[in-house]
């Protein structure tokens, strides 16, 4: 599958590894913009929305598998044969599951607040929630959208974050197919060892990659380094964006 891409390209040297930059769930390639625009300068960009998401296409199933699979046939649609990577939440897992498919093709991965095991929880329900509840309502404003989302999140962020893929009424992720993958979403199917350079970045605050997920990480990706952000929650890259792009800039090899 072809995916949806945003092309920042002109102001990059020459011979520079291009940099693929993966959104998370409910996200678009607009959530990684402010590392887009910071490292435009230092490495060909390309920003993707994941299938069922943003303006790429919509389809069924969803596992790592074929997002991986999306993501290579979208750089060889590209003529980008290898890639660095950056990867939030779901986009990470997407990363790492290149590496299984394609390991010859990525140079390093940068993973931000995510490990690769299986979660075994259920942490989105209340949005699930919300947006059908804006979408049951025949709701077209954002203002009212976000009034009607209050009822069910509390964080006035998460409410911005998710208002980003709300347009004319409609919601730019497919929220059907992301609820029926969601087992899969937050599951995960080990890869074999990949023996390049990763980093994982930790919001210091964030239940989704600490001690425990250690060994796990370290059997499938040997070479890998942790940083953590203090302060910081899941969403490290829009909390702390100085101090990502910092441990961004220390660990990429361009």
């Amino acid at each position: 599958m072809n995916l949806n891409v945003r092309l920042q390209t002109e102001q990059s040297p020459v011979g520079a590894t291009p940099l693929l930059l993966i959104h998370g769930l409910f996200g678009s390639l607009d959530n990684l913009g402010i590392i887009a625009r910071e490292l435009k300068t230092e490495q060909p960009i390309i920003q993707v929305d994941v299938r069922n998401h943003g303006l790429s296409p919509r389809a069924d199933e969803m596992t790592y598998r074929m997002m991986a699979q999306d993501m290579l046939d979208t750089l060889d649609e590209q003529a980008m044969t290898n890639v660095s990577v950056i990867g939030h939440s779901m986009g990470g897992k997407i990363a790492m599951m290149m590496t299984a498919l394609a390991p010859e093709r990525i140079k390093q991965l940068a993973l931000l607040d995510i490990a690769p095991v299986d979660y075994h929880t259920r942490r989105h329900d209340a949005i699930f929630a919300a947006v059908n509840a804006v979408s049951d309502a025949g709701i077209t404003a954002r203002p009212l959208a976000a009034q009607t989302m209050r009822d069910y999140i509390t964080e006035e962020g998460v409410i911005q974050f998710l208002l980003k893929s709300f347009h004319n009424g409609q919601w730019r992720f497919n929220v059907p197919a992301l609820w029926n993958n969601y087992a899969a979403i937050t599951g995960w199917e080990n890869v074999p060892a990949w023996h390049h350079p990763a980093l994982f970045i930790r919001g210091g605050n964030s239940p989704y990659l600490d001690d425990s997920h250690r060994e796990a990480l370290l059997s499938q990706f040997p070479l890998a380094k942790a940083h953590v952000i203090a302060g910081a929650g899941h969403w490290v890259h829009a909390e702390k964006p100085e101090a990502v792009l910092r441990a961004l800039r220390r660990f990429f090899v361009v």
